[in-house]
């Protein structure tokens, strides 16, 4: 059964950082473009970022550029999300994304 576990969530003060990873099991993550997403109470699920499989070009939502940064270890099979600089409206559960997967959500708190 294919899986995608993440990790690193928590609760942080406005401005500090936090870092994902999201390790697949029983699939292979290389040929794939994988993606962050995001939910946040009473609303939409929305994009955060993505990268691709070959080269890595790496894709963000306006509001997360130079704050967050994505990356991929093939050798690992895991995806990681840096987040940097974290406000309140960061507040939400993560959930990374590949193919038809997903995973299982890890919630990320930002108080101010």
């Amino acid at each position: 059964q294919v899986q995608l576990v993440e990790s690193g969530g928590g609760l942080v003060q406005s401005g500090g950082s936090l870092r994902f990873s999201c390790a697949a099991s029983k699939f292979t993550l290389d040929y794939y473009i994988i993606g962050w997403f995001r939910q946040a109470p009473g609303k939409e699920r929305e994009g955060v970022s993505c990268i691709s499989s070959g080269v890595k070009d790496t894709g963000y939502v306006d509001s997360m550029k130079g704050r967050f940064t994505i990356s991929r270890d093939n050798d690992k099979n895991t995806v990681y999300l840096q987040m940097n600089s974290l406000k309140p409206e960061d507040t939400a559960v993560y959930y990374c994304n590949v193919y038809t997967y997903w995973g299982q959500g890890t919630q990320v708190t930002v108080s101010s």
